[in-house]
C-alpha cells in the first residue's frame, strides 16, 4: 500500500519530493505539543500550485487525511497528522510574490518564512507588524492557518487584521478565491475571514493578500522592575485604563527573568520579582508624552526602578532576551508544556494570582510571561512527562488554569489554536451549540473529512 501510495504522488511531485521512509515518517509525526505522535503513511513536498492543488484532489478521493505543514512549530497539536495519512509540506512553495508599495499590500504563498517577510517588507519602506514567537522559523501560511499573533498584537492587531484576500484549494482540488486587493471589498462571501485561524480544517491555502502600513516614525522602549508579582500586573491594567496602548507591554515572572537571564546574559534584573517590558511608538511627540506617562504609572503603583533603552541596540537586547524566554525555559526540565489562556487585561492581576496558587497546590513549576497588555499569558509548566504522576498533577494544573480563565471572562487561546489539545474544552467556553455548527459546517465543506480531522472540534 506504502508503495502504491508512493507512485500515486511521485507522478504529482516527483520522486524526490514524497518521503515515505521510517525517518521521514516519524520526523512528521509530531509538533511543538506535548502530545503523542502519529505516523503517517508518507510526506509530500509539492513545488507548485498546480501540484498542491493536484496532491488535495487526490487525497480526497482515496478518502486519506491530509495535514499541511509549515515548519512544524504548532503547540496545541495542530500539525500532528492522522494515522496512516499524508503530510503536505509547504517548504518548497516560498515565493514572496508581490510587494506593492503604492497600494501597501503584498502577496505570498504559503512557505514563505514569517521573520523573511517582514525583512523584505522593512527595505520597502513598509511595516507587517504581526510577529508570533516562533517568527524566524514559522510560516505565513501557518500564521493564517491559527491567527498567530506576537508581541505587537496590543497595538497593532494579529493576523487576522492583515488577511487582505487569499486564493486556497477546496477538497475536489478545486481554486477559490476571496477578498481582493483593494482596501474595501465587500463582493462575495467573506470567506478569507472563515478560513483565518480554521487550522487547515476547510482548505488549504495556495497564495494569501496582505496588508502592510507605515513603520511607526519613533518608538522608546523601557523596562519596569518589580519587587511584587502583584504590583507588577495591576500596573499593567492601570497603563491600559490610562487609556494609554503602547505596541507592547510584556510580563515576565521572577523564575522566568532568573532563567533567561542565565540564558540569554541580557542584563536583566535578577533580584526582581516581575518585571514588564514596555514599547510605546508612533509620532516622536506622541512617543515623548505616552513613555512619560507610563513612567509615571509605573512609579506611581510601585516599580523599584525603570531603565528607558538608551539606543536601538540596549532596546534590541532585551527584546531578543523576552524572544529568548521559552527557549530559555525549555532547557530546565525534559518537557515543556506552554500555554496561553488569555483573560480581559483588567483581570490580569487575578490570573497572575490564580496561577502561583496553581503552581503552589500542584507543586509544579511553572515560569510566567507573555503579552501582558493585550491579557494574553504564557504559563509554562516545566516537568517530564516520563513521570506519570507528576504529569497527572501537570493535566489537573492546566484543566484548573482554563477553569480560572473562562470564570474571568476569558479564552481558551489567544494565539496558539485549539488543535487536538484543548479540543476538549471548547464546549466550556463556546458551548455544545458552536460545536455542532461547526461541524455541519466542516461537514458540508469536507463531507469524507480528509481536511485535517481531529482538529478544534475533535473528532
Amino acid at each position: 500500500m506504502s508503495n502504491h501510495l508512493s507512485q500515486k504522488f511521485e507522478e504529482i511531485v516527483g520522486t524526490g519530493n514524497v518521503l515515505a521512509s521510517e525517518v521521514d515518517r516519524h520526523n512528521y509525526a509530531y509538533d511543538a505539543a506535548v502530545l503523542p505522535p502519529q505516523l503517517p503513511a508518507l510526506a509530500v513536498r509539492p513545488e507548485t500550485p498546480e501540484a498542491l492543488g493536484r496532491v488535495v484532489k487526490t487525497c480526497n478521493e482515496l478518502g486519506l487525511p491530509l495535514t499541511v505543514r509549515g515548519s512544524g512549530t504548532n503547540l496545541s497539536g495542530g500539525t500532528i497528522p492522522s494515522e496512516g495519512g499524508v503530510v503536505v509540506l509547504t517548504g518548497a512553495l516560498n515565493k514572496i510574490i508581490e510587494i506593492n508599495e503604492a497600494d501597501m499590500y503584498a502577496v505570498v504563498q504559503t512557505g514563505v518564512v514569517t521573520a523573511k517577510f517582514a525583512a523584505e517588507v522593512a527595505k520597502r519602506g513598509l511595516f507587517y507588524p504581526p510577529d508570533p514567537g516562533s517568527q524566524a522559523v514559522s510560516t505565513m501560511g501557518g500564521n493564517v492557518a491559527e491567527n498567530a499573533g506576537g508581541l505587537r498584537g496590543l497595538k497593532y492587531g494579529v493576523t487576522k487584521d492583515y488577511v487582505m484576500g487569499m486564493s486556497f484549494y477546496d477538497v475536489d482540488g478545486e481554486l477559490v478565491k476571496t477578498g481582493s486587493r483593494t482596501v474595501k471589498c465587500v463582493t462575495g462571501m467573506n470567506l478569507h475571514g472563515l478560513m483565518v485561524g480554521s487550522e487547515g480544517t476547510l482548505g488549504v491555502f495556495n497564495e494569501i493578500i496582505l496588508k502592510l502600513v507605515p513603520p511607526p516614525k519613533a518608538s522608546k522602549a523601557m523596562m519596569a522592575i518589580f519587587d511584587d508579582l502583584g504590583k507588577a500586573s495591576e500596573t499593567v491594567a492601570a497603563i491600559i485604563a490610562a487609556k494609554i496602548v503602547p505596541a507592547t507591554l510584556e510580563y515576565m515572572d521572577d523564575f522566568t527573568i532568573k532563567t533567561v537571564e542565565d540564558f540569554a546574559h541580557a542584563g536583566l534584573p535578577t533580584d526582581a520579582k516581575a518585571l514588564l517590558l514596555i514599547e510605546v511608538d508612533g509620532h516622536p511627540a506622541q512617543v515623548e508624552d505616552e513613555a512619560a506617562e507610563v513612567e509615571a504609572i509605573c512609579k506611581r503603583v510601585g516599580a523599584t526602578r525603570i531603565q528607558v533603552a538608551k539606543d536601538a541596540v540596549e532596546r534590541n537586547k532585551v527584546w531578543e532576551a523576552r524572544r529568548a524566554a521559552l527557549s530559555a525555559l525549555a532547557r530546565v526540565r525534559p518537557t515543556t508544556v506552554l500555554e496561553d489562556a488569555t483573560v480581559p487585561r483588567s483581570k490580569i492581576p487575578a490570573m497572575v494570582g490564580a496561577l502561583e496558587k496553581i503552581a503552589e497546590k500542584y507543586k509544579l513549576t511553572i515560569g510566567t510571561f507573555g503579552h501582558a497588555g493585550d491579557g494574553n499569558l504564557h504559563p509554562t509548566i516545566l516537568t517530564d512527562k516520563r513521570d506519570h504522576a507528576e504529569f497527572t498533577r501537570v493535566e489537573a494544573a492546566i484543566d484548573e488554569i482554563f477553569d480560572v480563565a473562562l470564570s474571568l471572562g476569558g479564552t481558551l487561546s489567544g494565539e496558539h489554536g485549539i488543535g487536538m489539545a484543548k479540543s476538549k474544552y471548547m464546549v466550556k467556553e463556546v458551548g455544545q451549540g458552536s460545536i455542532m455548527y461547526a461541524k455541519r459546517l466542516k461537514a458540508a465543506l469536507d463531507p469524507k473529512n480528509i481536511l485535517n480531522p481531529g482538529k478544534i472540534t475533535g473528532a
